[in-house]
């Protein structure tokens, strides 16, 4: 027993897929495409797209905000647990690795709940809050580049609606965050984000070592 997170070796982690994971097909076939692309270590690990999913319906969320889709294994497992007439505003620069998400949205029924717009997502959300959605989105989640993390936070909190849940990844960020030798852009940046968090007395938040650490943070 310990009164602390555990670290998961391959046995465990192994143990761990076998008696929680329930990865429709098309979620693992996505998975298993990306896994041969170069950057296949962007995608969330399946347990993390799992708890998310879980999220969706713990909190009936139905307008949901996506900062950074990749091959599209986040959004695909958040639309998957989607109420009828739940919507997904997914943000991302790719052309290429939204074509591979596309696909597996259009497979799995979903793509009629997930409006992808290709643009920098800085750009994207400063067009929502043009248009009028603040405080209309029920949760967010944002795993894309590093250094702009705060300003999609402080984006993402004004769209978020009142109680509403907002999903930040890779603050652990393989432990470098902890190694006062790692002073790179993105480290400093997921580091100054942690700390801002961590002060940020407008919400209620949690950091958990889920995957590469997902932060939770709720909006007062």
């Amino acid at each position: 027993m310990s009164n602390k997170s555990i670290g998961l070796d391959d046995a465990l982690y192994n143990y761990l897929l076998s008696v929680s994971l329930r990865e429709p097909e098309p979620l693992r076939r996505l998975r298993d495409e990306t896994a041969g692309l170069p950057q296949a270590n962007m995608q969330i690990a399946p347990e993390q797209g799992q708890f998310m999913a879980l999220l969706v319906r713990l909190t009936g969320a139905k307008r949901i905000l996506e900062v950074g889709v990749f091959t599209g294994y986040s959004s695909l497992a958040m639309a998957l647990a989607l109420p009828e007439g739940g919507q997904i505003t997914a943000c991302d620069i790719h052309e290429a690795w939204t074509t591979i998400a596309r696909r597996y949205w259009e497979e799995a029924g979903v793509a009629d709940k997930i409006e992808l717009r290709l643009a920098p997502a800085l750009d994207t959300l400063d067009g929502l809050l043009g248009d009028g959605q603040a405080g209309r989105y029920d949760l967010a989640f944002i795993d894309a580049d590093k250094v702009n993390y705060d300003g999609y936070y402080e984006r993402s909190l004004k769209l978020l609606r009142p109680g509403g849940l907002l999903l930040i990844d890779n603050l652990l960020w393989d432990g470098r965050v902890a190694d006062p030798k790692a002073n790179d852009p993105d480290t400093a940046a997921i580091r100054a984000l942690n700390e801002k968090i961590h002060r940020d007395e407008r919400v209620h938040s949690s950091l958990l070592p889920v995957a590469d650490g997902l932060g939770l943070v709720i909006k007062a």
